[in-house]
């Protein structure tokens, strides 16, 4: 039996779609539809940015500690629901309910955060110039569209409205069509906290939906996390209008382990920094880079581990390893391991489908050997758990494999000499690197560069993608 979702969240109520195309959500353990959404059209998206545009003007005048208490009531929302948000997210993209738990358990953190920053917000100030004096404002941008991925639908989405909200802007929320269900009961959160009608709505659909969020004349920000190519065809189309965007794009991080790293304390890490979420992160280290008299030791610890890493049932809380999103990703994902082999690389563990799993769009953890960083395995993102292990010459050579890529979103460096490991963390070219951890904390910047995105979220500038500036020049 499916449920059907044929309606928006716009204007504080439940809005049937102008259009009549429904989108399958598929179960991805099962492989069994379960539920439909509608697939909104450009009309649907007027309606839900006239909501926007309508509630802009009380929202903004509203002084940023009142949009603080806001934020905190629904972080407290958030909070009370996060077990049925982990299930209906885990059916929805068969990411394992532990993984689901443990992410849902980050979003009130994210908006308290955020709360906090409005509270810091000061929206004029007085500047003493050499023509007399100067207020400075900060005013908020305008409606923004946020474009929310499937692989961490409800942190995502956090990391754009909380800022949004914080600032005085009001939203038009587009969720991916594989997590939209649990945009609803995001909508529900916002009336629970008692957030003003209109100033947050959610329209859902496909790509088209999104291209016309993109493109409507009144939204004057977008937000996206997503592919690089899709990243790139957002950051044209916003160019257009001259809106402002901040893209959170692919990855292809790599992992430095230096000659005297510690093996065991590395083992953690191979299934939370380099294979999360069933490697479907876009920050996760898939390019792990071995020092060449320890290769084979490495190449053993992680094959070994990602072997034993549990995969299965992503509802059964033992399970880290579930199934991947959809029959296509599982098509590029093999697709990648079929080009390895071909390149000449060397399938340690995995490489095809798991014995027992005769539905569901499982795919075994996948490690390679052999790698040099001029193969496609080597240098695109997969997206999904497969882990390349390439030899390095040196230090130097080290960083100059790491930094030979298109993106820049992570990164790693491990080894028990903390200070020698930051050292060489500054010289990787990348948004993000972490020295002996792959935890990030909400207050500090985190986004990408090259091929990996402009902008960047969390940390105490969230607010200023949100937020013009406008100067008052008053004579002496």
């Amino acid at each position: 039996m499916t449920t059907a979702q044929d309606c928006h969240f716009i204007g504080g109520e439940l809005r049937p779609s102008k259009s009549s195309g429904r989108i399958a959500v598929v179960n991805p353990a099962t492989e069994e539809e379960f539920a439909s959404i509608a697939n909104g059209s450009g009309e649907d998206i007027d309606g839900a940015v006239d909501a926007a545009v309508e509630a802009a003007t009380d929202w903004a005048r509203i002084a940023p500690a009142d949009r603080a208490n806001h934020l905190r009531r629904l972080a407290d929302a958030f909070e009370n629901r996060i077990e049925e948000i982990s299930t209906v997210v885990t059916r929805q993209n068969g990411t394992p309910i532990s993984v689901s738990r443990a992410m849902q358990s980050q979003v009130p953190v994210y908006y308290r955060y955020f709360a906090s920053l409005a509270d810091e917000l000061v929206v004029e100030e007085r500047l003493q110039t050499s023509f007399g004096d100067a207020l400075v404002q900060k005013e908020p941008v305008g409606v923004v569209g946020a474009i929310t991925p499937w692989n961490g639908p409800q942190p995502l989405l956090a990391w754009k409205v909380g800022p949004a909200l914080a600032a005085g802007c009001t939203a038009v929320v587009k969720p991916s069509p594989e997590t939209s269900l649990d945009a609803f009961l995001f909508a529900e959160l916002l009336s629970d906290a008692g957030i003003p009608d209109g100033v947050v709505n959610v329209v859902t659909g496909g790509r088209e939906t999104g291209a016309a969020l993109v493109g409507h004349p009144r939204v004057r920000k977008i937000a996206f996390t997503g592919s690089t190519a899709a990243g790139k065809a957002i950051a044209a189309a916003c160019a257009a209008d001259l809106k402002r965007v901040t893209l959170e794009l692919g990855g292809k991080s790599a992992a430095i382990l230096l000659d005297d790293v510690n093996l065991d304390a590395f083992t953690p890490f191979v299934a939370s920094a380099c294979a999360p979420n069933t490697g479907q992160t876009c920050r996760a280290l898939t390019r792990v880079l071995a020092p060449r008299s320890r290769y084979d030791e490495v190449v053993d610890m992680v094959g070994s581990t990602l072997s034993r890493i549990p995969l299965g049932d992503p509802t059964d809380p033992s399970v880290s390893f579930g199934p991947l999103v959809s029959e296509r990703q599982r098509q590029i994902v093999e697709s990648y391991i079929s080009l390895g082999r071909q390149e000449g690389a060397k399938v340690v563990v995995g490489g095809g489908r798991p014995a027992g799993f005769p539905r569901g769009f499982y795919v075994e953890p996948t490690v390679f050997r052999n790698v040099t960083n001029d193969m496609r395995i080597a240098r695109e993102e997969v997206f999904g758990p497969v882990i390349v292990v390439i030899p390095y010459d040196g230090e130097d050579d080290a960083i100059d494999i790491a930094n030979d890529s298109e993106f820049g979103l992570g990164g790693g460096v491990f080894s028990p000499d903390t200070q020698h490991a930051t050292d060489v963390a500054r010289r990787i070219v990348t948004g993000t690197v972490g020295v002996n951890t792959a935890s990030f904390p909400v207050e500090a910047p985190f986004g990408g560069v090259k091929q990996s995105g402009v902008g960047r979220e969390l940390g105490p500038g969230s607010l200023d993608a949100y937020l013009e500036l406008k100067t008052i020049f008053r004579s002496a």
